[in-house]
């Protein structure tokens, strides 16, 4: 065997070692991927479940809110009626609204000066 003989040798000793580097490697990234995949399952299996729990939730949390808006609109709409029905009054009854402040002006001032004679 000659000195091109041993050169052979090695060089295919050489390439057997790289292809079985590369194949360490590729079997390596394969577990790694089938375990990243199994991860990703799992992480899936119990997101759904909490996604569902969190929709109902939200739905359980809405319905109240729903309530309370149709209250709130009820409110408006009383508000609403009475302002107007208060205009109203004020505007047909203007110089009878004035009596009757009057009459209650005269009654807490009547009422404050008995207060005080009480005190004295």
């Amino acid at each position: 065997m000659g000195p091109g003989g041993i050169a052979t040798i090695i060089a295919s000793v050489s390439l057997l070692i790289i292809a079985v580097a590369i194949a360490y490697v590729v079997v390596r990234v394969g577990k790694l991927v089938d375990e990243a995949s199994t991860s990703l399952k799992a992480l899936t299996d119990d997101t759904t479940p909490l996604l569902e729990e969190s929709t109902r939730t939200l739905e359980l949390i809405n319905s109240p809110l729903e309530s309370f808006a149709r209250i709130t609109k009820n409110v408006e709409e009383v508000t609403t009626k009475v302002t107007d029905a208060t205009t109203g009054f004020m505007e047909k009854n203007g110089p009878a609204v004035k009596v009757a402040g009057a009459l209650l002006s005269a009654a807490q001032i009547s009422k404050g000066r008995k207060a005080k004679k009480k005190a004295e």
